[in-house]
């Protein structure tokens, strides 16, 4: 996937973190659009992140959204950050390594 998409990719998910917490602004309704907005960050987190990855980010994200106080957590920026830097690392150093082998 080329850079400027998982740019974009990031720039959405910043967005929809912040989504995440409007439920602070207006006190006490804020908790009951949680109700809503929980079963919605799991599908689109689901939609962005395939695969193993996407499911478990999608529960976690569900949890996070559905649990009172824990809308602070940056669920769709962080799993930006696992998937396009964090595990991009690890893949470069396996393919660092297993081409000192071949040497």
């Amino acid at each position: 996937m080329p850079k400027t998409k998982n740019y974009k990719k990031l720039a959405l998910c910043i967005l929809l973190d912040a989504v995440g917490y409007t439920s602070f602004i207006i006190p006490g309704i804020g908790e009951f659009s949680d109700i809503i907005w929980a079963p919605a960050s799991a599908w689109i987190m689901t939609k962005l992140y395939k695969g193993q990855q996407g499911k478990i980010a999608a529960g976690i994200s569900f949890l996070e959204e559905a649990m009172p106080g824990l809308d602070v957590i940056p669920t769709f920026t962080l799993m930006w950050f696992y998937t396009y830097v964090f595990s991009a690392n690890k893949n470069e150093n396996k393919v660092l390594k297993s081409k000192k082998t071949l040497i």
